[in-house]
C-alpha cells in the first residue's frame, strides 16, 4: 500500500508520526512539505526535511509536479494543512482513492468563522469535490466533528487524531511515600506555556490562593514567557502567594521534559482557542496527572475522567481548585492517575501506536469494514 501525507512543512509536530509510517511501510511512504522552508514557519522547532521520505514540493516545480502524481496515484492520502490544491487534485479523478483531511476545529470563534477565506476555500472545495468521493476526516480537535457536522460535512466520516509526541517506555513514575501524613507532603504542581490571555496563567495563581488559604503543603511551578508574564507575577505578589508560586522563565524543551518528571499533577488553562496543545501529551507521558481546561482540543480525546487526570471548566478559578484538591486530598489515586495517564500515553496516544492505528483503519475502510478501533486515535469521533 501507497500512503502519501501532505502538510506544509515536515516540522516536530509532524516527524514523529512520518517517521512511524515510514518504519511501517518503507518507500511507499512520502510526505510532501507544500510550502518552502521558513524560520518563521517552523516556529522555533527544528527542519526535518532531510529526512529520505519527505518531498520538499513547495521549492521546485519537478518536486511539485512528483507531489501531484502522487495525489493522483497513491493508494492512501492523507491531506493536512496547505494541501488543498493536492486534495482537489486527488478528487478530481475518476477513481478516486481513499482520502483523509487532517485538522483542527473550524469554529474556535462560532459562526464568525466563516468569514474566514481559508473556511470558505475548504466547504466549497468539500461541497463540490470531495462530499461524494472516499474522503473521510481526521479530527486533531475533540470539537472538529460536531463543528463541520453543522456545516453538513463528513457526516459519519470522523475519526480521532491529534498530535503525538515523543514516549519513553523505559521511563517508570517514581512511587510516593504514601506512609506520611498528607500534611508533611510537598506536591509540585507545574503549568508551562506562553503567557498569553488564551492560556489563562493567572488561574494557577488564583488557584495557589485558595489553596494556601486551606493549609495545602504544595508549590505551584510556572514555566515560560510572554506578553502576560509580568501581569501575572504582579497579580501573584498583591495575592500573597509569592512563596508558593515561582516563575522559571522559558527553558529549553528537553529541560521542560525532566522537569515534568518532577512533578505531580500539570495545570493546561488555555480557552477554547487552544486547537490541541501538545504540552498535554507530553505531561502525561512524563507522569503528571493532568487538570485541564474543558474547552482545549486535546482535553476530551486524553482525559479519562478520574482514571488519569480531570478536566475543569474553563476559565472557572473554583473549579480547577476543586480537582487539585480531589488530588492534593488523595495521594494514592494521585500516584494510581499518574500511572495511568502514561499508561494512556504508552498504549494509545503514541506516535507508534497511532501510526499503527492509522494503517488499521485504512485497511478497514478499503475492505468495506466498520472501523474496528475502539478508543484512541482513529476510533470513531
Amino acid at each position: 500500500m501507497t500512503l502519501t501525507f501532505y502538510s506544509n512543512l515536515l516540522n516536530h509536530h509532524q516527524v514523529l508520526i512520518a517517521d512511524e509510517l515510514y518504519r511501517l511501510l518503507g518507500e511507499d511512504f512520502r510526505f510532501i512539505a507544500t510550502l518552502p522552508r521558513d524560520e518563521k514557519e517552523l516556529k522555533g522547532g527544528a527542519d526535518y526535511s532531510s529526512r529520505r521520505y519527505c518531498i520538499l514540493a513547495g521549492e521546485s516545480a519537478e518536486a511539485q509536479d512528483e507531489a501531484m502524481r502522487l495525489a493522483r496515484e497513491s493508494d492512501t492520502c492523507v491531506f493536512g494543512a496547505c494541501s488543498q490544491e493536492y486534495a482537489v487534485e486527488r478528487a478530481k479523478q475518476k477513481n478516486c482513492g481513499l482520502s483523509f483531511e487532517v485538522g483542527e476545529r473550524w469554529l474556535k470563534r462560532g459562526w464568525v468563522n466563516i468569514l474566514s477565506p481559508r473556511l470558505r476555500e475548504w466547504w466549497w472545495n468539500y461541497q463540490r469535490f470531495y462530499r461524494n468521493k472516499l474522503f473521510y476526516k481526521l479530527c486533531s480537535s475533540a470539537f472538529a466533528a460536531e463543528d463541520e457536522r453543522k456545516m453538513f460535512a463528513y457526516k459519519n466520516r470522523h475519526f480521532k487524531w491529534g498530535y503525538f509526541t515523543r514516549v519513553d517506555e523505559d521511563f517508570v513514575v517514581e512511587a510516593p511515600n504514601l506512609g506520611v501524613s498528607t500534611s508533611e507532603i510537598t506536591t509540585h504542581i507545574m503549568w508551562c506555556s506562553r503567557f498569553l490571555r488564551l492560556k489563562h496563567p493567572e488561574l494557577p495563581v488564583r488557584m495557589a490562593l485558595k489553596l494556601k488559604e486551606q493549609g495545602y503543603n504544595f508549590m505551584l511551578d510556572m514555566y515560560g514567557s510572554g506578553e502576560e508574564e509580568e501581569t501575572t507575577k504582579q497579580l501573584a505578589k498583591a495575592l500573597g502567594v509569592e512563596d508558593v508560586v515561582k516563575f522559571h522563565g522559558a527553558l529549553p524543551n528537553e529541560e521542560i521534559l525532566e522537569a515534568m518528571r518532577r512533578h505531580e499533577i500539570f495545570l493546561f488553562t488555555s480557552d477554547r482557542y487552544e486547537g490541541w496543545g501538545a504540552v498535554a501529551n507530553e505531561a502525561m507521558a512524563n507522569g503528571c496527572v493532568l487538570v485541564a481546561s474543558d474547552a482545549i482540543g486535546s482535553t476530551p480525546y486524553l482525559i479519562i475522567e478520574g482514571r488519569n487526570g480531570f478536566s475543569f471548566k474553563s476559565e472557572d478559578a473554583d473549579s480547577l481548585t476543586d480537582c487539585v484538591k480531589r488530588l492534593l486530598d488523595n495521594p494514592a489515586d494521585m500516584y494510581r492517575m499518574q500511572k495511568e495517564a502514561r499508561n494512556t500515553m504508552v498504549t494509545m496516544w503514541s506516535p507508534k501506536k497511532a501510526a499503527e492505528a492509522l494503517l488499521t483503519l485504512i485497511n478497514d475502510l478499503q475492505n468495506n469494514r466498520e472501523c474496528s478501533i475502539l478508543n484512541g486515535p482513529c476510533s470513531k469521533a
